[in-house]
């Protein structure tokens, strides 16, 4: 049976509190055929504990927010 899995970092993001927050290089395992990620117990409680410390982040990113629009102007059908 050929091993799907790799063990590697990703980059992990959740919204709490009304908060968006990136976590970068968090350790995973991520299946080659799909991209899904799998996380560790200790991992993903390591990430609870690091939100709710209120730590410095590294760094601090300005990301723009669209809402959808069902009707796009100017677009075919189906097309890019």
């Amino acid at each position: 049976m050929k091993e799907t899995m790799i063990e590697t970092e990703v980059t992990y993001t959740l919204e709490h509190g009304g908060q968006f927050y990136i976590i970068e290089q968090v350790p995973a395992r991520v299946c080659k055929e799909t991209g899904e990620q799998f996380f560790a117990p200790e991992t993903v409680e390591h990430i609870q504990e690091l939100i709710k410390s209120k730590k410095e982040p590294d760094r601090v990113i300005e990301t723009p927010v669209y809402k959808y629009a069902r009707i796009m102007p100017n677009r075919v059908k189906g097309r890019f």
